[in-house]
């Protein structure tokens, strides 16, 4: 398994603090978000590994394990999840084989899957293997993993192909398998897809388990998800705050018109209905343009002469 260098995927650090992740993210993501890349394949593969860098560092308590995690480095052996004596995965409750039930087209890599991701597995049946005769039937049990979901896909659905591999805990052998996931429109983060029969084989004739993907909406270089309703912060210069104007704002569907009224405020949000995600009821949320009034910097020097120019006939007194 191959260790991923978050810092280095996002440019930063090790000792970067969370805003400087937080740009650099945003401005990797804009760069290769593939709705704007010129080789959409190539820009989309690099957009899940910066998510998944940013869905790390950018969480207080994962970067702390992360760091953790990398003071437990012991070539040729891997790396241990802190406080924990394996090197590997998490052993089957239901053989004696070690399970390792690896993802395809999740959008997340194994070793994100390994350490931080949703993977689990039934509590060990300590009775098995001690039953006098042939073991029962017994249903396989369910694996959980993490699925990378984009915006464009909690607003229109899709359909993505997931590929797995594991080692069958009866005969010990390394099988793979392949199925279809349905992306339903308005899926929330956090929400589990389930596919049944797709989990962990059945003991003695037993019915498969079922396969358990746990939502993670991807982050955006423009928007913040709040349930059906999204954030963007929109830069303005300080006349276009006084004046007012009007100004395209990114949306989901394109761009949209909105008008600043003068004299806006620092950190005002204005309502754009209906530019959201899909909410209950068939409506879709909101988009909120958060206000982020801007000041100039370099200056020329005609634009200083300016700007002292209304320092001493603007009768404005902010205190």
């Amino acid at each position: 398994m191959e260790f991923k260098d978050y810092y280095k995927t996002l440019g930063v650090d090790r000792s970067a603090n969370g805003e400087e992740i937080r740009k650099a993210f945003r401005d990797l993501a804009r760069k290769y978000h593939p709705d704007v890349a010129r080789n959409k394949r190539q820009a989309e593969e690099k957009f899940k590994q910066i998510n998944e860098a940013y869905e790390v560092l950018g969480d207080p308590e994962k970067r702390r394990q992360y760091d953790e995690l990398g003071a437990h480095w012991r070539p040729p052996g891997g790396f241990a999840r802190p406080g924990s004596r394996g090197g590997r995965g998490a052993s089957s409750s239901r053989g004696r084989q070690p399970f390792d039930f690896n993802f395809g087209g999740t959008g997340f890599s194994e070793f994100f899957e390994r350490f931080f991701g949703s993977r689990q597995h039934p509590s060990d049946d300590a009775s098995f293997g001690s039953r006098p005769g042939a073991p029962a039937p017994e249903r396989g049990g369910d694996i959980e993993g993490s699925l990378l979901v984009t915006l464009d896909e909690v607003l229109h659905g899709s359909v993505r192909k997931i590929s797995y591999d594991y080692t069958h805990p009866e005969t010990g052998r390394d099988e793979t398998g392949a199925c279809r996931v349905r992306i339903p429109p308005g899926i929330q983060d956090g929400q589990l897809i389930r596919v049944a029969g797709h989990g962990e084989s059945g003991l003695g004739g037993g019915q498969p388990g079922d396969l358990l993907l746990r939502v993670k909406i991807a982050k955006h270089p423009e928007f913040e998800v709040r349930g059906a309703d999204l954030y963007h912060d929109l830069p303005l210069a300080p006349w276009e705050a006084v004046l007012g104007a009007t100004i395209a704002v990114p949306a989901l569907d394109g761009q949209v018109s909105i008008r600043i009224p003068p004299g806006a405020a620092q950190g005002q949000q204005l309502r754009i209905r209906g530019y959201g995600l899909p909410a209950a009821g068939g409506h879709r949320g909101d988009l909120f343009a958060v206000l982020q009034i801007q000041t100039p910097s370099p200056v020329s020097p005609e634009e200083e002469a300016l700007w002292r120019q209304l320092a001493r006939t603007s009768q404005f007194k902010p205190r």
